[in-house]
């Protein structure tokens, strides 16, 4: 194990979930935890800080570093979905700072990383999808646009929070004769083990099915849009948004001649059918025809490691490390969210701690 004074704090906090990973300078992943939301839009700063603590807390135990003294490591990448503003990321940042987890402190919004794991360039455009929707661009002169992405206030549409509540809309229209015919009539109520979408609507109203749960409805939209034109719509119009909003940050960076990487993620494009990324690629390539479309290969816990990495200067074998070692421990979080992944006793092995 390295000097845990090189140890690589890795966040991305999410609207839905949050993971945490720690690794030593040399690549090797040390732990990774995962727990609920942390967007301060939901929690506030005190409550995405409460979150992040225990997690970390998890993860040093996990990584066997709980040695009953304080571990500080020497880059933290904080990247948190919700964190838009400068005065939001400024009142995160104030309250980590005083916890001092990190000799190197980063705060920032979670397309970053988005962006980092998906091109090694250090430039180009990122779009998010997963329960809103958010794009950053960075120019290779440093320049970055951003987008606010507080939802339909600063004119957003795309998450899964509002494919769902489309996929809703259109399955009570259908079913009160104000819309075309859609089978999301059927496949909208019986996801949440319902008859009719009028049941979906009542349990929402009465505060009997929470409302963050409409963003699970892509699973239901992407597999009905292969035959269902109401559906599609609704595919064809995320996708039209994220051209929206990774064309306009390469025409107002002036990328629209290069050959900028646009790399795409978050779980409702990492989800979304074949059709729909060839739609997205057309689109990004009528404003800059030389783009490549990229679906990340990795989620955007792996972007925040390796900018931890890359501000230590790791060389090219710690970052390929990081990148495959927590990928598949990703993978197998993903396939059980009860549990999470650490080294075994001697750091040689993957192994399964119960959460």
């Amino acid at each position: 194990m390295s000097d845990p004074g090189q140890l690589v704090l890795a966040v991305d906090g999410g609207n839905v979930k949050t993971d945490l990973a720690l690794a030593d300078a040399r690549g090797g992943l040390l732990a990774l935890v995962r727990g609920g939301r942390s967007s301060p839009h939901y929690l506030g700063v005190d409550g995405c800080i409460v979150v992040l603590q225990s997690l970390l807390t998890e993860a040093l135990s996990n990584a066997g570093l709980n040695s009953g003294r304080q571990v500080r490591a020497a880059s933290a990448q904080v990247m948190v979905a919700g964190a838009d503003l400068p005065e939001e990321l400024a009142a995160l940042r104030t309250a980590m700072e005083r916890l001092q987890w990190a000799d190197s402190l980063t705060v920032d919004n979670d397309t970053l990383a988005l962006l980092r794991s998906g091109t090694d360039r250090g430039w180009g455009v990122a779009v998010v999808c997963g329960g809103g929707i958010n794009c950053v661009g960075l120019a290779p002169d440093g320049r970055q646009v951003r987008f606010p992405s507080l939802g339909p206030i600063s004119g957003d549409w795309g998450g899964g929070y509002d494919v769902g509540m489309a996929a809703l809309m259109a399955a009570s229209r259908s079913a009160d004769g104000r819309g075309p015919k859609t089978a999301l009539e059927a496949s909208v109520p019986a996801y949440f083990g319902m008859s009719e979408p009028f049941d979906v609507t009542r349990a929402l109203h009465l505060g009997e099915l929470p409302g963050e749960r409409l963003g699970e409805l892509g699973r239901v939209v992407f597999p009905a849009a292969q035959d269902d034109p109401v559906a599609a719509a609704i595919v064809w119009r995320l996708a039209d948004e994220v051209v929206a909003f990774a064309a306009a940050a390469l025409r107002r960076l002036d990328l629209t001649g290069t050959d900028a990487d646009v790399v795409l993620g978050g779980g409702l494009l990492r989800a979304a059918p074949p059709r729909a990324i060839e739609r997205i690629r057309a689109g990004v390539c009528e404003t800059a025809p030389a783009a490549t479309v990229i679906v990340a290969p990795t989620a955007p816990i792996v972007g925040a490691a390796l900018l931890g990495l890359d501000q230590l200067g790791a060389s090219p074998t710690a970052t390929d490390r990081v990148r495959a070692e927590l990928s598949t421990a990703f993978a197998a979080i993903e396939g059980d969210g009860s549990r999470m992944w650490a080294r075994d006793e001697n750091g040689a092995a993957l192994r399964w701690v119960d959460g």
